[in-house]
């Protein structure tokens, strides 16, 4: 595997697979890669003949009281990892090479269905960072498939609707959620926990079954039974953010749908975690 550092080598590389009419996959990651990640480059191998992962924490994407300064840079080991799943070219730029003319003033890509929903009501201009980015690495590898996880579900439909709004030739994948042996969801911030939030951290993913199980038993009060499940995790001493029921595609309400997704936004401790599952009527 290859690593390099600005767009002129991304592109010169990207060049020569193109001439030869090879199909490119990407992956991109902020880096601190679990088997989460690697199982995106996984199944990227099996969508084209060419891999591309890019490791960039992005400081657009976190707020001001978020975790940026410490969110961890393992670039050395990440590359190992990366090269034992099968990824062919390593994209590991600088925020000066991804943002030439600095960051104020700079031109920023904005999905309003997802700007005051779940997510974007608790970090605000959050999603705006994440679009930014993902569409100036779009335009940077120009793949022919993309894929992203399903743990963070909201950021994988603001990125297929942006895909779809700008007419960008791109495949949008989503891959599931890669979990723990207790169901919790894999996830960089996981290491934060301390060990006893740690072994409650859990009930997250238990607190999404039961509403996946209730609902195939029967029941159609969304908002009472996510009542419910929230006040679950508040006793268990999560700050819960949302715990929201909506239509797979997160633009209508799960009354009015039979593809569902459930989805929760809680911190434990200093730790905010997020997941969800999806759920068939």
């Amino acid at each position: 595997m290859n690593t390099v550092h600005t767009v002129a080598e991304l592109r010169a590389t990207l060049a020569g697979w193109r001439r030869q009419g090879e199909r490119i996959a990407f992956t991109p990651t902020m880096g601190n890669l679990h088997q989460g990640h690697l199982r995106l480059v996984e199944q990227a191998r099996l969508r084209a003949a060419r891999v591309v992962a890019s490791v960039f924490v992005n400081p657009l994407q976190f707020g001001p009281n978020e975790d940026f300064d410490r969110y961890p840079r393992t670039l050395a080991a990440d590359a190992d990892k990366l090269a034992a799943a099968g990824c062919d070219l390593l994209f590991a730029p600088s925020v000066a090479e991804m943002y030439p003319q600095g960051r104020e003033g700079l031109t920023t890509i904005t999905v309003p269905r997802h700007a005051s929903l779940l997510e974007g009501a608790f970090r605000p201009g959050h999603f705006d960072g994440v679009a930014t980015v993902v569409n100036i690495l779009f335009n940077q590898v120009q793949p022919d498939v993309a894929l992203f996880g399903e743990k963070d579900y909201q950021q994988l439909q603001v990125i297929r609707q942006m895909v779809a709004d700008l007419h960008l030739p791109i495949e949008i994948v989503g891959v599931a959620t890669e979990r723990e042996a207790d169901g919790l969801a894999m996830s960089s911030r996981n290491q934060y926990l301390q060990p006893q939030e740690r072994a409650q951290a859990a009930l997250i993913h238990a607190s999404l079954q039961a509403v996946a199980e209730a609902l195939r038993a029967g029941r159609r009060d969304y908002e009472a039974l996510c009542a419910e499940q929230a006040a679950r995790l508040a006793q268990a001493g999560f700050r819960v953010q949302y715990l929201s029921l909506r239509a797979s595609d997160l633009g209508a309400p799960a009354s009015d749908a039979r593809q569902l997704r459930v989805l929760v936004a809680a911190y434990l401790g200093n730790t905010r975690l997020i997941d969800n599952i999806a759920i068939s009527l």
